[in-house]
């Protein structure tokens, strides 16, 4: 399992929602296995997306791929992206018995 964190700018977060949402069955069979949307106090434009990948390969594919900087694009992602892939090393999960 890969993490990748992606942040970038949005000009409206709706608007990019909904592309981003279209794309779900391709990320699905392209071996996203997860996927979480934060965004910044500060100015919600600002998103910060974190997924967990089946494997590195196939998160770097999906990422660099042509198909999804045009949706990014269409989806009013401005500015640059910053991608990072993260292979955790360590995880605590509270729970209420905790």
């Amino acid at each position: 399992m890969i993490h990748v964190l992606v942040r970038y700018k949005v000009s409206d977060y709706g608007k990019w929602k909904s592309m981003f949402d279209t794309d779900f069955e391709l990320r699905r069979k392209g071996g996203e296995r997860n996927c979480r949307i934060f965004r910044n106090n500060d100015n919600f434009n600002y998103l910060t997306l974190l997924f967990e990948w089946e494997n590195l390969e196939q998160a770097q594919r999906y990422m660099s791929s042509k198909e999804l900087l045009d949706k990014m694009k269409q989806a009013g992602v401005s500015g640059t992206h910053d991608i990072q892939y993260l292979e955790e090393m360590y995880a605590l999960r509270r729970t209420a018995a905790d």
